[in-house]
């Protein structure tokens, strides 16, 4: 299957999973980790009908799919809290990929792809330990090795704070093998958690290695804009994925309740963006989104 390019054809992304399936499908998910579903029959039903919807907006904008794994928190720190050891998070990695890997040959040949989700090792907002690439090549190497060993046609690294970490899984995905996107989050003045421009973060990681393409996630558009500058690198960024509000991470964290912001609203600010980001291919949203903004950011 094809993957998604900067400035190729268009694929339509999920929304907020995680905050979709707690406020609108009723899941309890500790530690935000949506993994455990996979294994549960009931969580795989309801994943099923999820990602359905996604390949329904995708019918209806006449673009692709792009099913992306529920394994955010699938990795060692994160999935140590939930009782999974090395064994068990290699199989529930195998095991979300395949799950999407026949929703998948539903829509048709051509017509989607199929990419494992990597998330942080740490908090995704906070600047991070010092740690060097190497530790994070070793460190996530695991899960990219169970993604292709599954089939995943690429694998996404989402909301990462800092370009160290960044750094290190292009390593690890090139040393596998794997085709692989990596999307920061940024602040409300659009640089990353650690302080880093987004531009700064795109050309070291770049320079680094073999990345499909760039991302933004987990940031209104606005924000997203507050950090863009003029240059080449804006042609490197493939994908956004906002998030409903325009509250900042802390403002969120404190929320009491979900902001969901305005679906028309969002796309118009969408719309906005991308106007200045004229290689964008991927479109889906963050926390706060779910199928109606999706909809709404693809005129359908």
């Amino acid at each position: 299957m094809a993957v998604p390019t900067p400035g190729g054809p268009g694929y339509v992304s999920d929304g907020g999973l995680e905050t979709d399936l707690i406020h609108h499908y009723g899941f309890d998910l500790p530690e935000f980790a949506a993994f455990p579903l996979v294994g549960d029959e009931h969580g795989r039903r309801e994943l099923i009908r999820y990602y359905g919807r996604v390949a329904e907006v995708a019918v209806r904008a006449g673009a692709r799919a792009l099913f992306e794994a529920p394994t955010w928190r699938a990795n060692p720190d994160w999935g140590a809290k939930l009782g999974y050891d090395p064994a068990a998070l290699d199989r529930v990695n195998r095991v979300a990929v395949d799950l999407l890997r026949g929703i998948a040959a539903d829509v048709g040949p051509g017509g989607s792809a199929v990419a494992g989700v990597l998330g942080p090792r740490h908090d995704a907002y906070a600047a991070g330990d010092g740690a060097e690439a190497d530790e994070f090549t070793a460190y996530h190497q695991p899960q990219l090795e169970s993604f292709a060993a599954a089939g995943a046609d690429l694998a996404i690294a989402y909301t990462l704070p800092g370009p160290a970490e960044a750094a290190g899984i292009v390593r690890a995905a090139n040393e596998v093998g794997i085709p692989v996107a990596i999307s920061f989050t940024v602040e409300t003045d659009g640089r990353l958690p650690d302080g880093t421009s987004l531009r700064a973060a795109v050309e070291q990681v770049d320079a680094d290695g073999e990345v499909l393409y760039f991302g933004v996630n987990c940031a209104h558009p606005t924000h997203i804009r507050s950090g863009l500058e003029p240059g080449d690198w804006l042609f490197r960024i493939g994908s956004v994925l906002p998030n409903a509000s325009a509250k900042s991470h802390a403002e969120l964290d404190e929320a009491a309740e979900l902001d969901e912001g305005d679906p028309a609203a969002l796309a118009a600010d969408m719309s906005a963006l991308r106007r200045e980001l004229p290689a964008v291919s991927v479109v889906g949203g963050c926390c706060g989104t779910d199928v109606r903004h999706v909809a709404a950011m693809w005129n359908v």
